[in-house]
């Protein structure tokens, strides 16, 4: 892929990593991602047809770190065939397990339109919602019900599974109950053959059939009976539904301050972490804000329904980074890294203000890209302006405005426009010099591996609450590491790096952090692993009872199938790269788990 691309050509250009295309109005502002493009892996048809007894690819995804049990259950629901379903139903099979533990704390997520009622019930008062969330004491057997209309199963075939298994059957029971009972009712197939084989329980939340099957199973929520209750409105938030008939609850705040920013007037923020969200350990979890609708609702349902935090980094640096974050540290005594950057264009890059002409407004640069303009590009609006005249006509002006917004171009001369160089970003983005450069890495790479990086300054403001409560140290697991900006930012607030594991798939990535591990003389032990696929729970376990467990595990996954950007595959989280957010959840889940039975 070419990164020096022409601005011509943005019609065929993929942006495989950016974060956002706002309107030209608003100078087309796009974004990089947090994190490395990387795929996600399954065996080949070779692999999973090279089977035994144990089959490879059961092998394969007890490897993994899911159980021999759950997987070859899935195998038999799936077939062998479709190795990208069977991971896909093992995800939810987990995230089903973890949902029907932890139910007490489970809000029901339903839809809120106008002033009506939200409930028509004489014995029961659910009607008391909080500003934040849904708080209603939902009985064990209604949240379960919830749960299972969420997966996208019939309200009347949830309840009758409830009713045939009873009330303390977990909600993986209760959907196996449900394919049984589909399974009995199913007819004569066309080729007068009995279906054996049931709907495999992936099919109910991925494919193009869930459109359809929501809007359908809304409808039903929404004005069937539930244990003698007849739901109208059911939820704490304003809601909307999109596309893909998910209710959207999040709204992006504005202005993107998230709890608080330095130098910037607050009211002093308070939240109620959910239980289930309580550490240890401490997570942090990064993405870009701007995502197809209900991708962060997905992410916070996940993520212990933890309220995310959206922050720009215009408010630490000088330029824009919109970004949200879904954590369970204290939002209270934070403090910013010393010295503050700058907050200006001319302030950061000085040299830039003698050829700064006054009909160029700007203050402060776009999100910064993993691409960069071409020199044909900056030529073409040098030759524009030298015949233009000074100072040029509106027309000029606007797309000459229009150009360096796009593609953050500075003035280095009279007439004379470029791009940002890899140092002046990795300064902006709160590195240190030559954090990227040597060791064989290209130009193209430092700004690939720049564009998809943490925001420091942003990132070291929220981990700044760890500085007090550790003095001794961190244990840190960083998954998707990429150039590090997790571990620049703990060592940066002078916290001493004990133990980190760090998960990056690209090699040039992995340079780049052990050279700054060695340069700035760390003492702790880094222990690089290449895939976050093949951590599993055996390995975290062994790590765990090695150092005592992991104080904070941090990490953006990838937000390739997320960007507005991406015209090709923004698909949401059901993209191949933007889905390892449920790695990062899998991980998560383990760690808390593991180090839950080791208290």
């Amino acid at each position: 892929m070419d990164w020096m691309t022409d601005s011509e050509e943005d019609e065929r250009f993929e942006w495989d990593t950016s974060d956002e295309e706002e309107e030209m109005s608003k100078g087309n502002n796009q974004e990089g991602s947090s994190a490395p493009p990387i795929s996600v892996s399954v065996p080949s048809q070779e692999f999973v047809e090279a089977g035994s007894s144990r089959s490879s690819l059961l092998l394969h995804f007890v490897g993994m770190g899911f159980s021999e049990d759950t997987v070859a259950k899935a195998i038999k629901d799936n077939g062998e065939g479709q190795p990208e379903v069977i991971l896909e139903t093992l995800l939810t099979y987990a995230a089903i397990e973890k949902s029907s533990l932890n139910s007490e704390q489970s809000p029901l997520d339903c839809s809120l339109e106008g002033e009506e009622d939200v409930l028509e019930d004489d014995d029961s008062d659910m009607s008391n919602f909080e500003d934040e969330g849904c708080t209603e004491k939902s009985s064990d057997k209604d949240m379960k019900l919830s749960m299972l209309v969420e997966m996208g199963f019939p309200l009347d075939e949830a309840s009758s599974a409830i009713d045939r298994c009873g009330s303390t059957a977990s909600v993986l029971e209760l959907a196996d109950s449900i394919h049984a009972a589909q399974l009995a009712a199913e007819s004569v197939d066309i080729e007068g053959r009995n279906t054996s084989a049931p709907v495999p329980r992936s099919s109910f939340i991925n494919g193009s059939s869930i459109k359809k099957k929501r809007n359908l199973l809304e409808n039903q929520r929404l004005n069937r009976p539930v244990h003698g209750h007849k739901i109208k409105k059911l939820c704490s938030r304003q809601s909307e539904v999109n596309d893909e008939g998910f209710s959207s609850l999040l709204k992006i705040p504005m202005p993107m301050i998230g709890f608080s920013v330095p130098n910037q007037k607050t009211q002093l923020a308070h939240r109620k972490l959910p239980e289930a969200a309580i550490g240890p350990p401490y997570f942090y979890y990064e993405n870009v804000a701007l995502t197809p609708k209900g991708v962060w609702d997905t992410m916070s349902r996940f993520l212990y329904d933890i309220e995310p935090e959206f922050v720009d980094s215009k408010y630490f640096c000088a330029a824009n980074r919109k970004r949200g974050y879904i954590h369970n540290l204290p939002i209270q005594n934070r403090f910013p890294l010393l010295p503050l950057q700058p907050r200006t264009i001319k302030e950061a890059l000085p040299m830039t203000e003698k050829w700064w002409p006054a009909w160029d407004p700007r203050t402060q640069l776009n999100c910064l890209q993993t691409s960069i303009s071409s020199a044909k590009n900056t030529e073409r609006i040098r030759s524009t302006l030298v015949k233009s005249g000074d100072p040029p006509p509106e027309r000029v002006r606007q797309y000459v405005i229009n150009e360096c917004k796009k593609w953050n171009l500075v003035w280095v001369g009279l007439h004379k426009v470029a791009p940002l160089e890899p140092d002046e970003i990795e300064m902006l983005l709160g590195f240190p010099k030559n954090h990227t450069r040597g060791g064989g890495i290209s130009r193209t790479d430092r700004y690939k591996s720049l564009g998809n990086s943490f925001q420091v300054d942003t990132v070291a403001y929220h981990l700044s609450v760890l500085k007090n409560m550790f003095p001794n140290g961190i244990n840190v697991l960083s998954l998707f590491s990429g150039i590090g900006g997790a571990e620049v930012a703990l060592h940066r607030l002078g916290i001493h790096l004990k133990n980190v594991v760090s998960v990056e798939l690209s090699e040039i990535n992995r340079n780049i952090i052990r050279a700054w591990w060695e340069q700035t003389d760390q003492t702790g032990n880094l222990i690089e692993l290449p895939d976050v696929q093949q951590l599993n729970g055996d390995k975290l376990a062994q790590m765990i009872n090695s150092f005592g467990g992991f104080d904070l595990v941090i990490g953006g996954s990838p937000c390739n199938n997320l960007a507005g950007s991406n015209r090709l595959s923004r698909i949401g989280l059901e993209g191949k790269q933007s889905s390892l957010f449920y790695d990062y959840f899998r991980i998560l889940d383990l760690v808390k788990n593991i180090m839950g039975k080791n208290i």
